[in-house]
């Protein structure tokens, strides 16, 4: 399949972009998951946002946080896959991205995420590393998890 790559921030972020990119975390994070939580948490102002499409579809995304805003270190959140793009790899490819992003960007941070708990084994497999405990957000579990 073939994807490209983007990645703003969110002072670069067209209305069309800043759209879809909402209405994506809105279907995936509060309708399939039935979870109320408030999305809009100011933090994508500050936010680099790193969109995968397919032509014109987005069809992965997630939020680069640069350190000292959510954690000391840099942070990727809102990981998602569109639905019907799920099953083919495609949040491998979404976080290798991303990781290159935060590397690029803090060569000298490290990486926190806020992991839902069924996936650390996919974060696992990017040498992500469990910090502490399992926590409920938003009554969904979730796991802190470093890469060094």
């Amino acid at each position: 399949m073939d994807y490209n790559f983007s990645f703003k921030h969110f002072s670069e972020l067209s209305a069309a972009e800043l759209y879809v990119v909402l209405q994506l975390r809105q279907n995936v994070f509060i309708i399939e998951q039935n979870c109320i939580y408030p999305d809009l948490d100011n933090v994508d102002l500050s936010c680099f946002h790193l969109m995968m499409t397919n032509d014109s579809d987005l069809i992965g995304y997630c939020r680069i946080i640069e350190p000292g805003i959510a954690y000391n270190t840099s942070s990727i959140g809102r990981v998602i896959i569109k639905t019907a793009f799920k099953g083919k790899k495609l949040g491998l490819q979404l976080m290798k991205e991303a990781i290159l992003c935060c590397k690029n960007n803090w060569p000298d941070s490290g990486i926190s995420i806020s992991a839902q708990a069924h996936l650390k084994g996919f974060y696992s497999s990017l040498s992500f590393v469990e910090q502490g405990k399992i926590y409920d957000e938003d009554g969904i579990p979730h796991i802190k998890m470093e890469l060094k």
